[in-house]
């Protein structure tokens, strides 16, 4: 008898909010927005960057007031989560039409008596006050706004589907924390896609709904119970350590932030290219739920970091660790400069992975060596036959005297040019430097794009064997240019849009045919054997132009190089700046280097460069075997077929009287502690030029031997070397600055040497 009547108590109460609801129905004004409306107007908090097939690489959080994810189709959730969701908030969901009367009835009896109960809230009631954004209708709801709420739902159950009713409230319904969505869930506390979630996970996460913060104490037994809910299979057996796995759980650091400093998440949440990212974040400045695509190649992306993080751990086995944590790669397209891959960390190997080893300054070591050259080339000084001497070399310096000394602490005697560039040997490459002179190398390095902070004096000779600090990717643009006969241009980092104007201008900064020379020198594996051997990594199966370097005392290390279509980069080392321990460019960034161009060429072929019209292919013959002959490439009018170490004198004797010391833009810094008489500027004529010359300060005689000493007085001045025509053959601007207090001593001493003190 108390059944029936608490059946009939029920029934009226259900008609009663049934005729409340109609009654209310004029009253609701505020349009519910259509499906479509909703899932557009969706915004993530994080912005993604796409590859340039629009694959996603990154995410990077920019919007922190909630963390939401992308829009997760209902048909990319799991069946256990839809099931839990339905089982915990609303069993009928599929057969009411947005109110559920007899859940409403049994809650509405059980509060007349004070008992405890789940309340009568459907699915499309609690998503109807999600989409109203109405401040008065949030939090704790009066009988009235219940009401107001279950006629939303009726008339929401009339326009939309039910998929598209389930779909829209696990996008937008809060979870735990500042989680709002499932996809934001699903990645922050189980690290996978929303379709991945098994009947474990989707318990945890439909007993969050109903309490988002709660402790995992009162969590586990609820997500307890809706596994048996679900008949789940084995429920009381996936309910065993529950309170761990949620522990564990809420513990987990999250990762949808996309964060550049955490690597590695699930493959829906990608962190390939974290530095790259924060490169295009600088200038585009992405809103939340921006997609900017980019010219990266997510295979190759992906390749290289695999192979950067893979060598690194072989240079670190156990048996002999090389103390080396970090790389970078750059892989630029040679057409069109766009970067194609860009690593700018090892991720957990690095102890800075923050730290962007792309964009970080490093010395550069030989890899300068390639340019030095071309200009020497360029400027008619050298060819790839020219003999240089391989042998113990001191210059002086404004520190003292300047001695280099070759990778293996051994001298190879007298080398030709293209042996002396493929072998990297030092003494030649300073040897060099003293015809072209710092200041002018200086100059060709920051036209090709390279962040030289100082004039070619600040470095000196040593700029030859690359004391100037660079980035990778600035070196790789740089040898770019080879790549491009000679043409430097700017990096592309995202596609042009539409009916945009052309791309950064195109510089020229050697000629064709000195960048084609070089190039077939950096190609040729014959140069490499006096210090590579024949069997090394740059030595690749396709036609490739490559040069490694190493900086002082191990601490980096280069390989940098280009094939007919791209250009390669790669640094090793530590971001600290501490030495690795026996790491050369062969060892520690050449395997890097050939895996990535061997994955580039796996199926498109790699062509030499073509001669330009500007070069004549001439067969050479080396006096005393000097070295073996050879076929060798020179610019039209500078061939010599016979090659000696007296015509190799003679060569240099023709050619016009060079200044070595000092080079030009020169400051000197007189000693006030040190007698005036006693401080003396060296002036010295470049090696090798046996022509008739005589020096000219500041328009007056200095006599003609091959080095003079003059005594410095304080001001800025012109030398001038003079041939026996009164020609000008070579000019050097310097200064001298101090010692004003002695001025007269130093002008009685000048006047017993014969020379003039100057002016200011």
């Amino acid at each position: 008898m108390n059944a029936l009547f608490a059946s009939r108590r029920r029934a009226a109460l259900a008609h009663a909010a049934a005729a409340l609801c109609v009654a209310l129905l004029p009253v609701r004004a505020w349009a519910l927005p259509g499906f479509d409306d909703v899932r557009a107007q969706w915004q993530s908090s994080d912005w993604v960057l796409l590859a340039r097939d629009g694959t996603p690489l990154q995410r990077t959080r920019v919007e922190h007031t909630a963390r939401r994810g992308d829009w997760v189709a209902l048909a990319d959730v799991s069946p256990a989560l839809r099931e839990a969701i339905v089982v915990s908030e609303d069993k009928r969901f599929y057969e009411h039409s947005g109110v559920d009367w007899r859940g409403a009835a049994a809650a509405a009896w059980a509060n007349l008596w004070n008992t405890r109960t789940r309340g009568a809230s459907t699915v499309t009631m609690q998503l109807t006050g999600l989409l109203d954004d109405d401040p008065k209708h949030s939090g704790q709801r009066s009988l009235a706004q219940k009401a107001g709420q279950a006629v939303d739902a009726l008339r929401l159950e009339r326009s939309w589907r039910k998929d598209q009713i389930l779909e829209a409230y696990l996008n937008l319904v809060p979870f735990r924390g500042e989680a709002v969505g499932l996809s934001a869930l699903s990645q922050t506390l189980f690290g996978k896609a929303p379709s991945g979630l098994d009947e474990r996970e989707s318990a945890v996460a439909a007993a969050l709904i109903r309490a988002p913060n709660a402790p995992y104490t009162k969590v586990a037994p609820r997500a307890c119970r809706i596994l048996r809910d679900m008949s789940a299979a084995n429920a009381d057996t996936r309910c065993t350590n529950l309170d761990a796995f949620v522990q564990m759980a809420f513990a987990r650091p999250a990762v949808t932030a996309a964060d550049p400093s955490i690597e590695g998440s699930s493959e829906n949440v990608p962190q390939l290219a974290p530095h790259f990212a924060r490169q295009i974040a600088n200038g585009v400045h992405p809103a939340p739920g921006m997609h900017v695509r980019s010219t990266l190649d997510a295979n190759l992306q992906r390749y290289a970091r695999e192979t950067l993080t893979r060598t690194l751990i072989e240079l670190n086995e156990r048996a002999h660790p090389r103390n080396v944590q970090d790389g970078a790669v750059v892989v630029l397209d040679n057409a069109t400069g766009e970067v194609l891959a860009w690593v700018g960390s090892s991720g957990g190997l690095s102890k800075a992975r923050e730290v962007d080893a792309a964009l970080a300054l490093r010395q550069a070591g030989s890899t300068l060596k390639p340019f030095l050259y071309a200009e020497a080339i360029d400027e008619r000084r050298v060819t790839t036959a020219s003999l240089l001497d391989d042998a113990p070399l001191d210059l002086a310096a404004g520190g003292g005297l300047y001695m280099p000394q070759n990778y293996d602490k051994g001298f190879k005697g007298w080398v030709s040019v293209r042996t002396a560039l493929g072998s990297s040997l030092n003494v030649p490459a300073v040897r060099t430097l003293v015809m072209v002179t710092p200041h002018r190398f200086a100059r060709t390095l920051t036209a090709l794009g390279l962040p030289l902070t100082q004039a070619g004096d600040y470095y000196g000779y040593s700029l030859a064997l690359g004391s100037a600090d660079v980035s990778l990717v600035t070196l790789t643009n740089a040898y770019r240019a080879l790549a491009n006969g000679g043409m430097a241009s700017p990096i592309v980092e995202l596609p042009p849009p539409a009916n945009a104007p052309a791309r950064g201008a195109s510089r020229r900064v050697f000629s064709r045919e000195s960048a084609f020379i070089v190039t077939d020198v950096l190609a040729d594996n014959n140069a490499r054997t006096r210090t590579f051997d024949f069997d090394s990594p740059l030595a690749t199966r396709m036609f490739s132009a490559v040069k490694t370097g190493t900086s002082k005392d191990m601490r980096d290390n280069w390989t940098v190089g280009f094939t007919s279509r791209y250009t390669v980069g790669v640094w090793v080392g530590n971001a600290d700046g501490s030495p690795m321990w026996d790491v050369s460019g062969v060892s520690g960034a050449a395997p890097v280097w050939a895996a990535i161009v061997g994955y580039l060429h796996r199926r498109v072929p790699s062509v030499a460069p073509a001669a330009p019209p500007g070069v004549e292919r001439v067969r050479v013959q080396f006096a005393d075997a000097v070295e073996p002959s050879r076929n060798e490439w020179f610019i039209a009018g500078t061939a010599t077929p016979q090659v000696g170490l007296a015509s190799n004198a003679a060569d240099l004797a023709r050619g016009p009287a060079q200044i070595g010391s000092p080079v030009d833009g020169t400051i000197f810094a007189l000693d006030p502690d040190i007698p005036a008489q006693r401080q003396r500027v060296w002036f010295e004529r470049a090696t090798g030029s046996t022509t008739r010359v005589s020096w000219r300060l500041d328009g007056k005689a200095l006599g003609g031997a091959a080095r003079v000493a003059w005594l410095p007085w304080p001001g800025k001045h012109r030398l001038e070397l003079v041939d026996a025509r009164g020609q000008v053959t070579d000019t050097v601007r310097f200064e001298v600055r101090g010692a004003n207090a002695k001025q007269k001593s130093a002008r009685v001493e000048a006047a017993r040497d014969g020379a003039s003190p100057g002016r200011r």
